[in-house]
């Protein structure tokens, strides 16, 4: 189990014991952790402190402390990570990590959230499925109301299009529906432009039901 799952398990423990939703359980375990740190982190990066070390050279304080004494560090995500990357010689995919995790160690990005402020909610699972079945009755508009009882569906992709992308919710939901063996199917669901954090958890847990739910095990 990484970190960043041990920490998600405490939370998620801590609301179980004391009722409280998930931002407030994530901040009074934030402010607990012992660490050694020389700044309180506002919340955790996707990649350990080990990881950004062994990859930069430098540890996540460091690279707080570098961008902070940055003139430009004000400009937005892409003028950070631009900057890492030209000033620093971090290959592009570090330096959007660190410039990702610097917004969530300083508070200017919640985690889940992406660069224009909203949320995705992210959820993938390998159930017994027919793949293509699934696909038809996600493009059709009397099947979804099958699959998503209670709520307004419409489709927002081409029937073409490589993924199916539908607006439910205060959102819209991308499926990637890839085929494996013995009549399953790896079902992944990227739940977008959620307007708050508090969202995050919630569709998390509805597609997780629902992933269950459409899952067709066969007997032995």
């Amino acid at each position: 189990m990484s970190k960043q799952e041990s920490f998600k398990r405490r939370v998620r423990q801590r609301m179980a014991k004391t009722g409280e939703r998930y931002t407030t359980a994530r901040h009074a375990l934030l402010e607990q952790t012992p660490s050694g740190r020389r700044r309180r982190w506002m919340a955790e990066p996707e990649s350990g402190d080990e990881s950004v070390t062994a990859a930069t050279g430098k540890s996540w304080d460091d690279w707080c402390d570098l961008i902070d004494q940055w003139p430009g560090r004000n400009d937005g995500h892409t003028a950070i990570a631009a900057y890492l990357a030209s000033d620093h010689g971090v290959d592009p995919w570090w330096s959007q990590q660190v410039t990702g995790g610097y917004e969530r160690i300083t508070g200017l990005r919640l985690p889940y959230e992406r660069p224009d402020g909203t949320f995705t909610a992210g959820k993938s699972q390998t159930i017994t499925v027919d793949g293509g079945r699934l696909r038809d009755l996600l493009l059709d508009d009397d099947s979804r109301t099958d699959l998503f009882p209670g709520h307004h569906t419409e489709l927002r992709s081409k029937p073409t299009s490589k993924t199916v992308r539908i607006a439910i919710g205060p959102g819209v939901a991308q499926f990637g529906i890839g085929p494996t063996n013995n009549g399953r199917a790896k079902v992944t669901v990227s739940h977008e432009k959620l307007p708050s954090y508090d969202l995050v958890e919630e569709w998390k847990f509805y597609w997780t039901e629902w992933l269950d739910a459409i899952d067709q095990p066969v007997d032995d």
